[in-house]
């Protein structure tokens, strides 16, 4: 599994207009999930960031996990984070897990970071969505889980 988070002051998930997933400060993740992903990858993750320490703390160093500061998580799913652009100009998505699949994973992730003991809002999966975030920092960083058997760049 693959992550991109990103330090927020707000993010919001618009699916057809409609507000799906808003928070304030705290964390946008954008997850996306390959065809070797097991739930161990998706608890892993869900672990990782919840207990990432870049928040700042009173003497300015991140030291504060999103646990830590009470912000909330936005999960959005990404297949695209599997795109695969090595070849030609249009990416090849091979890697990517299938919708079935990815569903599961990506429900299992926001149910291990609620567990984990983070508010967590969500996109809509395989919807078209608008995403909008003020990224604070700017602080993004890519969160992988150490499945061995991963492909896809």
């Amino acid at each position: 599994m693959r992550a991109v988070v990103q330090r927020v002051t707000q993010a919001r998930v618009e699916v057809d207009g409609s507000i799906s997933g808003e928070i304030g400060p705290g964390l946008l993740v954008l997850l996306g999930v390959t065809k070797s992903d097991t739930t161990a990858d998706s608890d892993y993750l869900a672990d990782k960031i919840a207990g990432l320490r870049i928040f700042s703390d009173g003497a300015g160093k991140m030291n504060l996990s999103v646990l830590d500061t009470g912000g909330a998580m936005l999960a959005v799913s990404q297949f695209t984070l599997y795109g695969d652009c090595r070849k030609g100009r249009r990416p090849s998505f091979d890697y990517a897990a299938p919708a079935e699949q990815a569903r599961a994973l990506y429900l299992h992730f926001i149910e291990a970071a609620r567990r984990a003991g983070v508010r967590v809002e969500t996109g809509v999966f395989q919807a078209h969505m608008s995403v909008s975030l003020v990224n604070d920092g700017p602080v993004t960083l890519i969160v992988e889980s150490p499945n061995p058997n991963r492909s896809g760049g």
